[in-house]
């Protein structure tokens, strides 16, 4: 049986070996140096001028930028819209844009939270959109496709 002295100088080797392994593997000269987030991956680039003239209308009329349990004043689920009460469509566009993937377009969150799940859409509390004929469900999906891949 070992004293509890020895054992507790082993876990403090142990514990020193640990917290200096990653800088070891991943080549750092610095354990306090700050890690970098992951580079790369595509992005789709929107539109400011088409979503407000045909994407911000749609959302306000159909209730999304409602305070409560839509989106508006707080984030609800992944998304956040400035309040009907006080619009700030820069932040809108901004928010709005994460919503949108970029490949498949067509399965970008802003298409298909807001479907009805009988016309391809997914779980989402409120549907506004019956089917993707709705003229406001294909305004804002011209607009997601519309969107520059880079």
């Amino acid at each position: 049986m070992k004293s509890n002295g020895a054992w507790n100088l082993r876990r403090a080797a142990t514990a020193m070996v640990l917290l200096t392994l990653p800088a070891v593997v991943h080549g750092c000269t610095s354990p306090t140096a700050p890690t970098q987030p992951p580079g790369g991956g595509t992005r789709v680039v929107l539109d400011y001028a088409s979503y407000v003239s045909d994407v911000a209308p749609v959302l306000h009329a159909k209730g999304c930028d409602a305070e409560g349990d839509c989106h508006g004043g707080g984030i609800r689920g992944s998304l956040e819209l400035s309040p009907a009460s006080a619009k700030d469509l820069a932040f809108d566009f901004a928010q709005v844009t994460l919503q949108v993937r970029p490949t498949p377009r067509d399965s970008s969150p802003i298409l298909t939270e807001p479907l009805a799940l009988a016309a391809g859409g997914t779980p989402h509390g409120f549907k506004p959109f019956d089917s993707t004929s709705d003229p406001d469900w294909q305004s804002i999906r011209a607009w997601v496709i519309a969107g520059v891949q880079q």
